[in-house]
C-alpha cells in the first residue's frame, strides 16, 4: 500500500511538472521588441491580453481598473443559460422583457421562444429584450439571475466584477449598508470570463457554435389551449463580430457599447496550441467604432510574435512509471 501511494504521489508530481511545461512562455526577443509591449499604443483605456489556457496576463493597460462593460456582459448571460437551462425550453416573454430599449428583437408580451433561439439573438444581434427574457427564465427574475452571475464570477476568481443587468445596460444596486454597487468589471476579469467560456465550461462547444454562426433564423411561438405553435413571426440574426474574418484562427467574441462604457470588446484567437483572449474597455466613442478592431489585432499579433507553447522533450522528460498489479 505504501509503495502504491508513492507511485501515486510521483505521478501527481510529474503531471504538475508536465502542465507547467505546457504553459505559454515568452520567446527571446530583442530590446526593441521588448519595448514594443511596454510602448504599445492602444485606443482602449483598459486592455488585457491573456493566455486562455493558464490565465496568465501577457499584456495589460489599466487591466484592474473598474469600468462598465456594456454588452460584453452577455458572454456571462449566455454561458449561464447554457449551463443551467434546457435549450429546448420555451421561454415566455414578460412585459418587462418586451419593454427593453434597442437593440432589441421586438418580442411581444406573452410570446414564446425556444431558449436556444434566444441565445443566438443574444450573441449575434445583442438583443436586450432577449437577455432579460433569458434571465427571467433561468433565474426567476432579473435580480435572481444577477445573483447567479455574481456567484459564477466569484467562482471564476473575478475580484472586481459586479453584475446588475443581464444585457449590459447601466445599472446600480444599493445594499442595506447604503453602499452603491455598479454594473462593472475590469479587463482582467472580462478576459478571464471569456477564457472560461471557450476552454473550461462544460458547454464551451455550444458557446463556440453560437458565437461563430454567421446567420440564424427562428420563429416566435404562441400557446393556445395548452398547445404551442408558431405564430407567423420569423426573425433573422446576423453575426456582427467582424474580428472573426480579420485574423487566421479568430475564435469567438462579443462587442458592446453604451454612452457610459464606450465601445468594448472581448475576443479570442487560437493558432496551434496557443489560445489568446483580448479584452478592451472604453475603446473610443462615436465615431470611432473601428478602434476596437485595431486594438484587438494589435494585441493578438503581439501575443503571436512574443509567446509560444513549450513542450517537454520527448526523451527523458517524464519518467515512465511501472505498471502496478491490480487485484479485484
Amino acid at each position: 500500500m505504501i509503495s502504491y501511494l508513492r507511485y501515486i504521489k510521483r505521478a501527481v508530481v510529474f503531471f504538475v511538472l508536465f502542465v507547467l511545461l505546457l504553459t505559454v512562455q515568452k520567446l527571446p526577443v530583442s530590446a526593441e521588441e521588448e519595448d514594443e509591449g511596454k510602448d504599445m499604443q492602444l485606443y482602449a483605456q483598459s486592455a488585457v491580453l491573456m493566455d486562455a489556457g493558464s490565465g496568465r496576463i501577457l499584456f495589460e493597460k489599466n487591466g484592474r481598473q473598474v469600468r462598465p462593460m456594456a454588452s460584453t456582459t452577455k458572454i456571462m448571460t449566455c454561458i449561464l443559460a447554457l449551463e443551467k437551462g434546457n435549450p429546448d425550453d420555451y421561454v415566455t416573454v414578460s412585459a418587462k422583457a418586451a419593454s427593453m430599449p434597442k437593440v432589441k428583437l421586438s418580442m411581444l408580451p406573452g410570446e414564446r421562444y425556444r431558449l436556444k433561439d434566444l441565445l443566438y439573438s443574444l450573441m449575434l444581434e445583442s438583443h436586450n429584450d432577449s437577455a432579460v427574457a433569458i434571465a427571467e427564465h433561468i433565474g426567476g427574475s432579473v435580480e435572481g439571475f444577477a445573483d447567479m452571475m455574481n456567484e459564477k464570477a466569484q467562482e471564476l476568481g473575478c475580484r472586481d466584477t459586479y453584475f446588475v443587468t443581464p444585457n449590459g445596460l447601466d445599472g446600480t444596486v444599493t445594499e442595506e449598508s447604503g453602499k452603491v454597487k455598479t454594473h462593472s468589471t475590469t479587463a482582467c476579469d472580462l478576459a478571464g470570463i471569456m477564457a472560461y467560456c471557450i476552454t473550461e465550461s462544460p458547454r464551451r462547444e455550444e458557446f463556440l457554435t453560437i458565437t461563430r454562426t454567421e446567420s440564424y433564423s427562428f420563429p416566435a411561438y404562441q400557446e393556445t389551449d395548452g398547445v404551442i405553435t408558431e405564430n407567423g413571426r420569423v426573425f433573422s440574426c446576423q453575426n456582427h463580430n467582424a474580428f472573426l474574418h480579420m485574423m487566421e484562427g479568430a475564435l469567438s467574441g462579443k462587442t458592446g457599447f453604451t454612452g457610459n462604457a464606450g465601445y468594448c470588446y472581448v475576443g479570442s484567437l487560437r493558432q496551434g496550441y496557443r489560445t489568446f483572449v483580448a479584452a478592451l474597455l472604453a475603446c473610443g466613442w462615436p465615431s470611432h467604432k473601428e478602434y476596437k478592431w485595431s486594438d484587438t489585432k494589435k494585441l493578438m499579433q503581439y501575443g503571436l510574435s512574443h509567446y509560444e507553447i513549450h513542450f517537454p522533450k520527448e526523451e527523458g522528460a517524464v519518467e515512465e512509471l511501472p505498471q502496478l498489479p491490480v487485484k479485484n
